[in-house]
């Protein structure tokens, strides 16, 4: 039996998610690893195992086992996470391009959070948004 550090999201709340949603914190935890790959490894290796816990759960999500591309892809992305983040990686990717991919889906899901106008269009950014 698994031991989960998201228990939470375990417990079922992962899967109330959108993909997009899903992405943006495997995303945000990719983000750390990279920014403490160097610096503080240890705090690297935590922020990695929390990604991959986040992809296994969002692998195991039933919305996407209908689904056998979606699978594909995801499968491949944790693949290359854990390559990229790994002690001995293969692919030869780089860090940039795992932030640009991930990053996607946290503007997606923040797009679609984002309160409509009386026009019914999305409001704008504010101004010290970016």
């Amino acid at each position: 039996m698994n031991t989960w550090r998201h228990s939470e999201l375990a417990a079922g709340r992962w899967w109330q998610l959108s993909l997009a949603e899903q992405l943006g914190h495997v995303g945000s935890e990719v983000s750390r690893a990279l920014r403490w790959r160097e610096s503080r490894p240890e705090l690297a290796r935590g922020a990695l195992e929390r990604a991959l816990e986040l992809f296994d759960l969002t692998l195991a999500d039933p919305r996407h086992r209908t689904r056998p591309g979606r699978l594909r892809e995801l499968a491949r992305a944790r693949e290359v996470v854990a390559d990229h983040l790994g002690d001995s990686p293969v692919y030869g990717g780089d860090g940039a391009s795992l932030q640009r991919y991930f990053d996607a889906f946290a503007l997606a899901a923040r797009r679609r959070r984002e309160p409509e106008s009386s026009t019914g269009r999305a409001a704008p950014p504010t101004a010290g948004r970016r």
